[in-house]
């Protein structure tokens, strides 16, 4: 048994200098050197075995297992997904109903802000609230691309979108993750973070169309975004406050996708957007059909081409309900102690209350898996096309092939994120965030940012910090609820930085290699909207009338 020490230095400036080696190594290639983002991880990975062995003292034998586990844990459930997404997409391209798809979005309207509003807002949440794990960024930025946004738009602004709907992703996963690890109330904490999000529900869709066309572009278009997200923050409030955190994103995102479809057939902008490139370009709004284009196609085959995205949603949403996963599990989900890991380390206080050993259980959950119900949807969806099975096989080892290196990388960044946990190296970064005082709201609020950066998960940020969290509230005379809840609410913001998002969404947009674009597109977004969270967070400790919003 080897115990964590979060000060092996004796000195917390200089342990905690040397825990963020790993993560400043692998940003740095990405965003700096421009190296590519398989080399990155492998380097950030690299690191952090080295500063796990030799600063922290972890058994080598240890610190290796402990990235082959992560990696296992990259490749399924998180590659599984983004193989089969694409897949589902190389699909659909290849008989030409994307192409139908995304002209029958030209129907509803041809103005791009208002089709980034749908897709990669309300249509992406619906994926975050269903799936979560990468699923929403993959199809959104590849409708994106077939739209026409160029493909660092389509990737940037996809990583943006997809931020207020991620604490309550693949069906409230991670509150009731941070419920398990805190020992708090899990009605308690949807609430709680249910009082905080829906402030960014709001200020998102605005954030988003900022960032693509600027502040003139998007005041032209203020009463369209207004709709798209009250109708998401509102029922997203009342669900999570009155019901619990399992359908907040799906039962939100469903009522906006209509509400905002609904209000573009009355109203239309004054000036239609159709270019990417940052100007006005078309028609008056005033022009007779100016804001729709009709399309040359027949309902029969608009209804043929979305039908393998609803066969998608529907098959991801009934993946994801938790008896299902249950019912999968039990016919086949072989669970392994991983060897040479498994209740062989173990954290210490002030982490955590008292000494608590760390497991370390891969479950090969490969049926109950959202990737699978991703599979089974691209499968079903292959023979409604014509496909033929020869047809399909082929169509699926060339999804594999341009997947390589991207596979790689997810595998190689959930073996960083695995070996800095277990080593303690996380918590040390932690731990410097707790000391902050008067200002943990705050701080503490981006330690979720941070956590979701390092570990790509919500869920994982949750269970990596939660129990951090709570210790530190009530050392502070903080409220438990709001310090755990803030984690998540924080974390979200770090979703669209995190290197595994940005792979996803590189991969999803066939945007190879530019990572490091990617991530310096998103990273002040990023920061910018974790401190406002962060700031919310701090005026609902100390400040009426938002202290009454804790309780």
């Amino acid at each position: 048994m080897w115990s964590q020490v979060y000060d092996p230095f004796g000195n917390a400036v200089i342990s905690t200098l040397v825990a963020a080696i790993p993560v400043v190594v692998m940003l740095a290639a990405l965003a700096f050197f421009h190296i590519k983002a398989h080399i990155a991880a492998l380097l950030g990975l690299a690191s952090a075995l080295a500063v796990a062995i030799f600063g922290y003292s972890m058994p080598a034998t240890t610190a290796l297992s402990s990235a082959l586990f992560g990696a296992a844990n990259g490749l399924l459930p998180i590659g599984w997904i983004i193989l089969n997404v694409i897949f589902l997409y190389q699909l659909t391209e290849r008989r030409g109903y994307f192409k139908i798809m995304q002209e029958s979005i030209t129907g509803i309207t041809v103005d791009r802000r208002l089709q980034l509003l749908l897709v990669a807002f309300s249509f992406g949440a619906f994926f975050e609230g269903a799936g979560g794990f990468g699923t929403p960024v993959a199809v959104t930025g590849a409708m994106l691309i077939g739209l026409g946004f160029a493909p660092l738009a389509a990737s940037g602004l996809s990583l943006i979108a997809n931020t207020a709907p991620v604490a309550y992703g693949a069906l409230g996963t991670p509150i009731i993750a941070l419920a398990g690890v805190t020992g708090l109330d899990m009605l308690q904490l949807s609430g709680m973070v249910g009082r905080q999000l829906p402030f960014f529900s709001v200020i998102v869709p605005f954030w988003l169309i900022w960032a693509f066309c600027g502040f003139r572009g998007m005041i032209a278009i203020w009463p369209a975004v207004l709709i798209a997200g009250v109708t998401f923050a509102v029922p997203q409030y009342l669900i999570s406050n009155f019901h619990g955190p399992w359908l907040v994103d799906v039962g939100a995102a469903v009522i906006s996708m209509v509400c905002l479809t609904l209000f573009l057939k009355v109203w239309k902008p004054a000036q239609i957007w159709t270019s990417t490139a940052g100007k006005f370009s078309g028609s008056s709004g005033d022009a007779p059909n100016a804001g729709s284009e009709r399309h040359s196609y027949t309902n029969a085959e608009v209804m043929k081409a979305w039908l393998p995205w609803l066969i998608l949603a529907v098959l991801v949403f009934v993946w994801g309900i938790p008896e299902v996963k249950k019912a999968l599990d039990a016919i086949s989900a072989p669970k392994f102690q991983w060897f040479g890991l498994h209740d062989l380390t173990q954290k210490m206080p002030p982490v955590v209350a008292k000494p608590t050993v760390e497991h370390a259980v891969y479950a090969l959950s490969w049926l109950s898996a959202t990737g699978s119900g991703i599979l089974i949807a691209a499968v079903i969806s292959a023979l409604l096309m014509g496909y033929r099975f020869g047809e399909i096989i082929k169509v699926y080892l060339d999804t594999l092939w341009l997947l390589r290196y991207s596979l790689t990388t997810i595998a190689a960044m959930l073996a960083l994120g695995y070996t800095t946990r277990y080593a303690g190296i996380d918590s040390t970064l932690g731990l410097a965030f707790s000391h902050t005082g008067v200002f943990y709201p705050f701080f503490g609020t981006l330690l979720g940012w941070l956590g979701v950066a390092l570990t790509g998960s919500d869920t994982a940020s949750n269970v990596l910090f939660g129990g951090l969290q709570r210790t530190s509230a009530q050392q502070l005379g903080l409220n438990p609820l709001l310090m755990a809840a803030a984690n998540s609410s924080g974390g979200v913001m770090g979703k669209m930085i995190d290197a595994q998002s940005i792979v996803v969404a590189s991969t999803a947009t066939k945007w190879y290699g530019h990572e490091g674009d990617i991530l310096r597109y998103v990273f002040f977004h990023s920061i910018a909207l974790a401190c406002l969270v962060g700031i919310l967070v701090t005026l609902q400790a100390y400040v009426p009338p938002f202290t009454h919003l804790v309780h």
